[in-house]
C-alpha cells in the first residue's frame, strides 16, 4: 500500500478486497520469513558440525581475536555502538 488511500471513498466491497489482498501479502511475507529461518537454521547447524569436527581433530575453535572481541563486548567498548542520551523512561545505555 504505497499510496495513501482515501478510505472514505471506497465501497464496502473495495475495502473487503483490499483487506483480502493485504492479508494474502502478509501470508506470503510470513511464508518467506519461515523459509529464511529454515535456511538460517540449516546454515547454523552446518557451522556447528564443522566446529565440532575441528574440535575433535584437536584444533582450537576459539582464536585470540575471539577472546579480544569478547573482552571488548564485556567491557562495553564496542566500536560501532553509540551511547544514546536517556529520554523519559527509556533504559540508560551502557557507558565506558
Amino acid at each position: 500500500m504505497d499510496d495513501i488511500i482515501d478510505l472514505v471513498s471506497l465501497s464496502d466491497e473495495e475495502l473487503k478486497k483490499l483487506i483480502g489482498e493485504l492479508t494474502a501479502e502478509e501470508h506470503e511475507v510470513s511464508r518467506q520469513r519461515r523459509i529464511l529461518h529454515g535456511r538460517i537454521d540449516i546454515l547454523r547447524a552446518e557451522l556447528v558440525l564443522r566446529l565440532q569436527q575441528h574440535h575433535e581433530a584437536g584444533e582450537s575453535i576459539i582464536t585470540a581475536d575471539d577472546v579480544t572481541r569478547l573482552s571488548e563486548i564485556l567491557a562495553a567498548r564496542l566500536p560501532a555502538v553509540e551511547v544514546v542520551e536517556r529520554r523519559g523512561d527509556e533504559p540508560a545505555a551502557a557507558e565506558d
